[in-house]
């Protein structure tokens, strides 16, 4: 009975090791701290310091219209996205719920 439950524990011990192995070795997550610079209270994305990235996860935003967005800087009204040119209407439409414009600091 003895000699059972060592190989039994030896061999619970052995199908253990992997998971304990994958899970010590899980990459580690990146800092949080330029989306909470971008993010408001309310969940909105400011456009004067929110990145490429958080700006590409809107709908209709890709590599070229985020960078517009990051290259025309600072803004004061997030409707200057629409009368600088930076997007058309009717990208902006899809995200002028969700993004503001800070006022930039001097």
């Amino acid at each position: 009975m003895r000699i059972l439950r060592s190989k039994f524990l030896a061999l619970a011990l052995l199908f253990a090791m992997p998971l304990t192995v994958a899970v010590a070795q899980k990459p580690a997550k990146k800092a949080a701290a330029p989306a909470a610079a971008a993010a408001t209270p309310d969940n909105k994305l400011d456009i004067n310091t929110a990145t490429v990235d958080q700006l590409k996860a809107f709908p209709g935003i890709g590599d070229a219209y985020s960078k517009r967005i990051v290259d025309g800087r600072p803004y004061t009204a997030k409707n200057q996205l629409v009368t600088r040119g930076v997007l058309p209407e009717s990208v902006y439409n899809k995200i002028k719920d969700s993004i503001i414009a800070s006022k930039p600091k001097k």
